[in-house]
């Protein structure tokens, strides 16, 4: 034995040796195994630091450049106008005074008429004469007035010595020559209502004339130097024969003439509107009479409706023109002021009204003349200073003095894209004309807007119309009221069920049922917005306008139920109390709630019957006056409120959950009741967290476009009814980008709103970061 321990023991001594040698190996640093590790975890860290930072820095960049693309898209809107001149020449042949300039729809062909009858046609390009043609004058009279019609149509008259006026029409016809399919343009001279000489007055000289033409209808009104006017109305006479007859018979006419019985001294100027309804008989001090033209006719009422004093302070009108759409006035008086007229109906009375008016030049406006088809004017002073505005807008795009002394003329292509002035000495200049977006300014979209045919300055949105008159509407305020309007409606629904949900859930909820409630919640939110707008504009909106008492009836009794279900259920002995586990009590709510919400509806019926004649929406109509839309606010604040509901419900019960335990059981060891430890320690913490939850489904509601989009009118109304619909500047992008032209004036509008919704959602999102960094300082220490 003795030898056996022996050895038993030399074996123990040898075996330490080994020991702290394997424990020297392990715990060796150097060894080549440990140095691989240490540089694969360096790597590992150093390249999630790195591609963390990427990734962040990408979304930073990222965003930053869809704004820079959306201030790209929307800067081009606030560019003001430019002129390049392109051609300037001596006119063969041109004398005498020039009363009308005009140019064809492809700029290339310009037109000018003098005080002799003699229309000449011309090239814009190389200056050469196209065409010369003599209008048939009255034997033996002198011209004495010109009238226009319309830009646009080209019709004209001519009022002459002898009482006569002759009417006639310039134009264009475009013909593509076989095989080249070269443009050739041909001006033409018409009569579209006849050769033969409208009698106004028997050997009386028209002092004043004006026209206006509707179709194959005509109205002219002359007046003379002793201040008689007289009226003519002609209009096309066609039957079967005449209208398929190839021979070209003449058409008859069915003359109709009147005489205003009074005298009117000092008539200057004379001017029919578009609707052919009202005459504005204008003296040379500047007073405008309006008159009604179908009682003038008719003689069955006196048809004087208002006067206006056109230019104050002594000024005189030099310039007069109707814009498109022959329903504003634009007067220019001798000190350089323009201003903007047309009749308003205030309380069913007609009157005519100053809309607004434009920086004064420095010298008296020498000539006005109005786009074909925008609302834009351009008008040139006597000392050759041109200025180009847009009367919606409000707006100079242009101004510059790029004449010397004074012009005889100025004329604007259909298109906007060119302008041709006659300068006093004879010259024809021609400028080229880059004006994109002159209907745009700040006032335009942040401010009230007189449109035409308006009684009073509004908030408009209205991008399109079916005619060519159209004003365009491109105010911001509607959509955006119509976004705050939804998200407010939204908030007032999602913000206490998500607050108080996260509340119970992440503080009173049993572990076991929260593992369960908190996913489904939030499984809610994967459900597509387009669905729960389908079912919102085809299901729930036809059900709340059948059942509005019944949803009212829901939100009062409904919180009434449930506080009245828990009093009665905390007054229970303990012994049934301790039935249900704690934490568990939600679920006794569950039949409470559908119990009590199916009564709301069935005691409805019997209140609706009792108080509201059977019918609540026609009587919220008739008794009160509040306009019904049956996809309105109330029902955009269901959708869109369940929609935000899980944002809103998931961030705030992480915040409330996070909330170290140890503060809670401190508070409740002091003696606290577990709702004082709720107020003054769980919710003070969360609450960066919480209002961060807020204002994300703010963000969230305010950029949502499916739900709205269907569950709306998309009426552009400024209304805060719940009754009523609104338009979001999301919905309307939706709707409005796929039908909007590239680069147009709306397309980029479009763009702006995206941008105002974006830096709504930035404001948002930097309000609540502000606030939560305060809130998390101001409680840090709790």
């Amino acid at each position: 034995m003795p030898p056996t321990s022996d050895n038993s023991a030399a074996t123990d001594s040898a075996g330490k040796p080994d020991q702290e040698q394997q424990s020297a190996r392990a715990l060796d640093l150097t060894s080549p195994r440990l140095k691989l590790r240490r540089k694969i975890r360096h790597f590992s860290d150093q390249a999630a630091k790195v591609s963390i930072g990427i990734g962040g820095i990408s979304v930073i960049v990222a965003i930053l450049l869809i704004f820079l693309y959306l201030f790209y898209e929307v800067v081009p809107l606030f560019a003001s106008a430019e002129l390049e001149q392109t051609n300037e020449f001596q006119l063969d042949g041109a004398t005498g005074e020039t009363l009308h300039l005009a140019i064809d729809e492809q700029s290339e062909i310009g037109m000018r008429l003098n005080n002799a009858g003699q229309v000449s046609f011309f090239n814009l390009a190389s200056g050469d004469s196209v065409q010369n043609l003599q209008l048939p004058l009255s034997a033996g009279a002198a011209i004495t007035s010109f009238a226009l019609d319309s830009e646009e149509s080209g019709v004209f008259a001519l009022g002459f010595s002898n009482g006569r006026a002759l009417v006639a029409r310039y134009g264009y016809q475009t013909s593509f020559a076989p095989g080249t399919n070269e443009r050739n343009i041909r001006p033409i001279i018409e009569y579209p209502f006849g050769e033969d000489l409208y009698a106004l007055f028997n050997d009386s000289e028209l002092n004043s004339l004006a026209i206006r033409t509707a179709g194959e209808s005509l109205i002219l009104v002359g007046a003379d130097r002793q201040g008689e006017v007289n009226l003519i109305r002609a209009s096309r006479q066609t039957n079967m024969f005449t209208a398929f007859a190839l021979g070209g018979e003449d058409a008859s006419f069915e003359i109709d003439t009147s005489t205003l019985t009074q005298r009117i001294g000092d008539i200057n100027q004379i001017y029919v509107d578009n609707d052919m309804r009202w005459l504005f008989l204008i003296s040379d001090s500047g007073l405008v009479r309006l008159l009604d033209v179908q009682a003038v006719f008719t003689g069955s009422q006196d048809p004087f409706i208002s006067e206006a004093l056109l230019a104050g302070n002594n000024a005189r009108p030099t310039k007069v023109a109707f814009l498109l759409g022959g329903i504003s006035m634009l007067v220019a008086d001798n000190r350089g002021r323009i201003s903007q007229w047309f009749v308003v109906r205030d309380e069913g009375q007609p009157s005519l009204q100053l809309i607004r008016t434009f920086r004064p030049a420095e010298n008296a406006i020498a000539d006005i003349t109005a786009e074909q088809r925008r609302k834009n004017f351009v008008a040139v002073d006597r000392q050759g200073t041109l200025a180009i505005y847009n009367t919606t807008a409000r707006r100079e795009v242009f101004s510059e003095q790029l004449f010397q002394g004074d012009v005889s003329g100025i004329a604007i292509s259909p298109r906007g894209d060119s302008l041709i002035a006659e300068t006093s000495t004879g010259n024809i200049a021609v400028w080229q004309v880059h004006n994109e977006h002159p209907e745009v300014s700040w006032s335009a979209l942040w401010s009230r807007v007189w449109y035409e045919g308006y009684s009073e300055p509004e908030f408009i949105w209205q991008s399109t119309s079916a005619t060519n008159d159209f004003e365009p509407k491109y105010s911001l305020v509607p959509l955006s009221f119509g976004t705050l309007k939804a998200a407010f409606y939204a908030m007032l629904l999602a913000t206490p069920l998500a607050i108080c949900g996260a509340i119970f859930t992440g503080y009173f909820m049993a572990p076991a049922m929260r593992r369960k409630v908190k996913p489904l919640i939030e499984l809610m939110e994967a459900l597509p917005t387009v669905v729960l707008g389908f079912l919102a504009g085809l299901w729930l909106a036809p059900f709340v306008e059948n059942n509005l008492l019944g949803i009212f009836s829901i939100l009062f009794i409904l919180p009434f139920s449930i506080l009245l279900a828990s009093f009665g259920w905390s007054q229970l002995p303990q012994r049934f109390r301790y039935i249900v586990p704690e934490g568990w009590e939600a679920g006794l709510l569950i039949p409470v709630i559908l119990l009590f919400g199916y009564l709301s509806f069935v005691i409805a019926t019997p209140l609706e019957s009792a108080f509201f004649d059977g019918d609540m929406r026609y009587w919220i109509s008739s008794e009160l006056g509040i306009s019904y839309d049956q996809r309105n606010a109330l029902v955009v604040g269901f959708a869109m409120g369940f929609a935000v509901i899980p944002t809103i419900f998931s961030i705030a019960e992480d915040a409330i959950f996070t909330v170290p335990r140890h503060l809670t059981y401190g508070s409740l060891a002091l003696g606290a009741t577990p709702w004082q430890s709720l107020y003054r320690v769980v919710l003070p913490t969360a609450s960066p967290g919480i209002f961060s939850a807020l204002m994300i489904g703010m963000g969230r509601a305010v950029g949502e476009t499916m739900i709205v989009l269907m569950a709306t009118g998309n009426t552009p109304v400024m209304d805060i009814n719940i009754f009523e619909g609104m338009r979001t500047l999301a919905a309307n992008i939706a709707v409005e980008i796929p039908e909007s032209e590239v680069d147009s004036t709306h397309y980029r509008i479009l763009f702006l709103a995206a941008l105002v919704l974006f830096l709504f959602t930035f404001v948002f999102n930097t309000i609540a970061e502000v606030v939560r960094q305060r809130l998390r300082t101001k409680y840090s220490t709790i």
